[in-house]
């Protein structure tokens, strides 16, 4: 039997509902801080090691409480079930008579085993020595004080409000939350699908239900084979986890290989400045037709029809997630000395791209991905607009929360550079893992030299090729593992 009946939680469940990342309870683990058993931690032990916790502010607790707008029809929500937030409430003091009732029975189990333990000794006990046992077994059993919150009755609340997949063969994990379909939490928590429409159409995103239960939340039209319906196959874009816990079989891209070319037609939603030098062009594509992509890798971009009938096309990183496939983010620079892209930049800053125009995607292109399953600390050296690429590497990242830790390297060749500074310096208080350092140009090679991990760590090196081709040559000199350096000369 576990640890006297407490509750276990895998560490997915445990990190979800105490809003921290899996790195962090794996670092506990090792420094022996936390037991583990099988993958999984106990609730008595996560509530002793945060007792500062306050689970009512807690990220997961707020979840609960903005449960999606299309969680459930507006009709049902307004004239059937009360509010949200009194929903979360009454569901997590439920909980918390529940997690009370598994307290008093672990007790009276200890008062059992102990009766049991003190019957099997030579010379047997005397029948005041038993009653005073037990006397003193449920005084102890009744009197002790349940604790102010809770993590057994915040996660038994959260298995109500948030589904948790777990996908075959590759066993990762992503929450469900409110009636958001299989897909759009995929995706959300940095996962690769194998999809297409995203509208249940094609059918490519089908996936096998091995345990618990998916059901449809929005209309489609793909038609089932026979054999299908009879593997219990679903789409993730049109279901979402009706089960607490459900374990899908599906396709996943690992590589870039595995990822088809596709031309996708998507609309300028927005062009800013991020500063005097770069600035960042949203494209947004249709809801039918999105890009799939890995982060890290390019596409090309192409206008057709500009005053004066010429056409543009050029080459660029993709900076955004894939997690949010449909807004496409990339940052242009005004000085980019690449002739194709120089042109293409200059039509956007002059105007002759705007917000509403029609923009060609054709991709992906690259191989300038994370590695597959490493769980090698990530060191990632941003030079100049390098950043896009690396930028893309980081969201993703940090949704797999996969890395043991992130340093994060930003050099320029000019005073104020590092045209997204907030966004950076966000990740790093933030994120107990994440480490930023904005760096001259200069001082790069001296930085990286006292990081004396970094022959132990994944390496992404993004910039110019007259920069970057230099400073990965000395890295591979100083040591660096060559299968652990990954550059994109741009």
């Amino acid at each position: 039997m576990l640890a006297g009946m407490s509750q276990w939680l895998t560490l997915s469940r445990a990190a979800h509902l105490l809003g921290i990342s899996r790195v962090t309870l794996q670092k506990r683990i090792r420094d022996g801080e936390l037991r583990s058993f099988d993958g999984m931690v106990a609730a008595d032990d996560l509530q002793r090691t945060w007792p500062e916790l306050n689970l009512e502010d807690s990220g997961s607790f707020e979840k609960t409480r903005a449960i999606r707008e299309d969680a459930f029809a507006r009709r049902l929500r307004e004239r059937v079930l009360p509010t949200q937030e009194a929903l979360a409430q009454r569901l997590f003091a439920q909980g918390q008579e529940l997690a009370e009732l598994q307290r008093t029975l672990t007790r009276y189990h200890t008062l059992f085993e102990a009766l049991r333990a003190r019957l099997g000794v030579v010379p047997a006990p005397t029948a005041d020595e038993l009653a005073r046992l037990l006397d003193e077994g449920l005084a102890s059993a009744l009197a002790a004080p349940a604790p102010p919150a809770d993590v057994a009755a915040l996660d038994a609340m959260l298995r109500i409000m948030s589904a948790h997949v777990t996908v075959k063969p590759s066993g990762r994990e992503f929450f469900v939350e409110g009636s958001e379909t299989l897909l759009k939490a995929a995706l959300r928590a940095g996962l690769a699908p194998n999809y297409g429409c995203g509208n249940g159409v094609c059918g490519l995103c089908k996936a096998r239900v091995v345990s618990g239960e998916a059901r449809a939340v929005a209309a489609f039209d793909y038609r089932f084979s026979e054999a299908e319906k009879a593997q219990n196959h679903v789409l993730m874009c049109a279901c979402t986890a009706h089960s607490s816990d459900v374990v899908l079989e599906l396709l996943e891209a690992d590589v870039p290989a595995d990822v088809p070319e596709q031309r996708v037609v998507a609309k300028v939603r927005k062009v800013e400045a991020l500063n005097g030098e770069v600035m960042r062009l949203h494209l947004q594509t249709p809801r039918s037709n999105r890009l799939r992509f890995l982060a890290g890798q390019r596409v090309t971009l192409g206008v057709t029809g500009l005053a004066g009938g010429s056409d543009l096309h050029a080459e660029y990183p993709v900076a955004s997630c894939p997690c949010d496939d449909r807004n496409l983010i990339f940052h242009l620079c005004r000085t980019d000395r690449r002739l194709a892209s120089a042109d293409f930049s200059q039509a956007v800053l002059d105007g002759r791209i705007k917000a509403g125009d029609d923009v060609s995607v054709w991709g992906p292109w690259g191989s300038f991905v994370l590695e597959k399953d490493s769980a090698r600390p990530l060191v990632f050296i941003a030079i100049d607009e390098g950043f896009a690429p690396i930028n893309s590497l980081i969201e993703h990242a940090i949704a797999v929360d996969a890395a043991e830790s992130i340093m994060l390297y930003w050099a320029s060749s000019r005073p104020g550079g590092q045209y997204l500074p907030n966004q950076c310096r966000a990740w790093d208080e933030a994120l107990d893992e994440f480490s930023y350092r904005p760096l001259a140009l200069d001082d790069l090679a001296a930085a990286l030299a006292a990081n004396t991990a970094l022959p132990a760590s994944g390496v992404y090196l993004a910039g110019a090729a007259e920069r970057v081709e230099p400073l990965a040559k000395s890295l591979l000199a100083a040591g660096m593992p060559p299968q652990q350096l990954h550059i994109e000369a741009l």
